[in-house]
């Protein structure tokens, strides 16, 4: 993977949630939690609605090119299946910034988003596990599991779906961070073998 894909994968997540936060900021007077989606922050008509979409299209782009470098990094067909589910959902988010709320194709990217990007997750993390990473796996399996729960709850117990969706986002966001963090720490310890060797 080339260092910009990775830089890419770091700084994407924090864009679109710069984004989010600045829109809710900008929509504090009515916007809330538990009543309103995410998508209420940029649909179409709304004053400033750029300043969620625009992020959270340029996040995208980040993260797709990020997520292009991660079929190197992977051996089997598994893994690399999942990736490319998880690319599909990464493509959805960009369809949620082209195609904001009150925009008939809204309704549709937005679930592929949640869908493609949850499904991705973990048939890459079943992959790894099935490549050597058991922990890594396991650790997949049960973020998706809490995620499905907790969604769950929260469409059921609050009015709007913000809530459920943040969920899905922080999911794939700690999924995602697990994954950078374990390759960092292989890339290090990778590092550690080579200065001893030459030690010696």
């Amino acid at each position: 993977m080339r260092k910009s894909q990775l830089w890419a994968g770091i700084l994407s997540p924090p864009v679109a949630l710069g984004g989010i936060a600045g829109a809710i900021f900008i929509n504090r007077s009515w916007w809330r939690i538990t009543n309103n989606a995410i998508s209420d922050l940029g649909k179409a008509g709304l004053p400033h609605s750029w300043v969620m979409n625009v992020p959270l299209f340029i996040s995208s782009i980040l993260a797709i090119y990020y997520a292009l470098g991660l079929f190197g990094e992977v051996k089997n067909t598994i893994s690399k299946l999942g990736i490319g589910i998880f690319i599909l959902g990464l493509t959805f988010l960009a369809g949620i910034a082209a195609f904001p709320e009150g925009t008939e194709p809204h309704y549709y990217v937005s679930w592929g988003f949640f869908t493609s990007g949850s499904l991705g997750f973990l048939i890459t993390g079943i992959g790894l596990g099935l490549e050597g990473r058991q922990r890594f796996g396991v650790f997949t399996g049960v973020l998706f599991a809490v995620e499905v729960i907790l969604a769950r709850w929260a469409m059921e117990r609050f009015n709007g779906v913000a809530i459920a969706e943040f969920t899905g986002v922080f999911a794939m966001l700690i999924w995602h961070y697990a994954l950078l963090w374990t390759k960092a720490a292989a890339a290090i310890n990778a590092c550690c073998s080579v200065q001893r060797k030459h030690k010696i």
